[in-house]
């Protein structure tokens, strides 16, 4: 999954003129599954690393999971950043939403985010936005 989802971010960038190395990305939820702080498991992890190693500043939003921990191979020093209009805004490269957290605000993301790289189904009420 990581290396279809790595290829939607660089196709995705490709088309507005950016490259992934200097790009800021944020990844939006690292736990497993919508609404739980189990990262055991995430394919978020896999994403982080793999977007981090062509270059790309990596950060992440996730409500249960204020602090990336080390987790096998991963060590990530990372806390998870505040959400915001304008803080999705600042990420104009790329979100990589990789659980859907009942958190967040579909709405806010869609609408303030210019490429947005969706590994779970968005909401039907806000495929008005993509």
């Amino acid at each position: 999954m990581s290396e279809w989802v790595l290829a939607k971010v660089m196709n995705g960038l490709n088309q507005h003129k950016k490259a992934v190395n200097g790009s800021r990305i944020l990844v939006l939820g690292i736990a497993d599954k919508k609404n739980i702080d189990d990262m055991r498991e995430s394919p978020a992890i896999e994403i982080m690393s793999q977007v981090g190693k062509l270059g790309a500043k990596v950060e992440y939003s996730a409500p249960y999971v204020p602090v990336a921990l080390k987790i096998r191979r991963y060590t990530f020093d990372l806390e998870s950043a505040s959400l915001s209009a304008s803080r999705s805004a600042e990420y104009v490269n790329s979100v990589i939403l990789t659980a859907d957290h009942d958190l967040f605000d579909c709405e806010m993301i869609l609408v303030s985010t210019k490429l947005i790289v969706d590994t779970w189904a968005i909401p039907c009420e806000y495929r008005k936005y993509c």
